[in-house]
């Protein structure tokens, strides 16, 4: 993955933020969108297309795109870096492949321990019970 050839496949879309902010929410368009189409992009190998598919499943729409908004700040290139940022994140943690778990063999000297502690407590048990005569 070339996070460079993956931005330059973006595409930006100014809006104007929602909410309360007065005169400069009604005036400036703010709030970025970003947008990225997973199905036609030319920086990701086919295996990490598959890969990004299963795992953003949610995310993405039928046509395979993923949209992102960002209205957390009042200028609209800060919004952009914001969104840019968070979409890099997604994808490469979206790209990682987990460690597959292997089986490990419980050693013995831990199942001594645990029949040895069973023995200890069941004794201990047995010395609470009335004597029988």
């Amino acid at each position: 993955m070339e996070p460079e050839k993956i931005i330059s496949e973006l595409q930006f879309k100014a809006v104007r933020s929602s909410g309360a902010g007065g005169q400069n929410v009604n005036k400036v368009s703010s709030k970025v969108v970003l947008t990225f189409d997973l199905k036609n992009s030319q920086a990701l190998s086919v295996e990490e297309k598959a890969l990004l598919e299963t795992k953003l499943y949610s995310r993405l729409t039928t046509d395979q795109i993923l949209i992102l908004n960002c209205d957390e700040d009042r200028s609209q290139l800060k919004n952009k870096s914001i969104v840019i940022k968070r979409f890099l994140d997604i994808i490469a943690s979206g790209l990682v492949i987990p460690k597959i778990r292997k089986a490990t063999k419980i050693p013995k000297s831990v199942i001594r321990k645990r029949i040895k502690d069973k023995k200890n407590i069941s004794e201990i048990k047995k010395s609470r019970r009335k004597p029988d005569f």
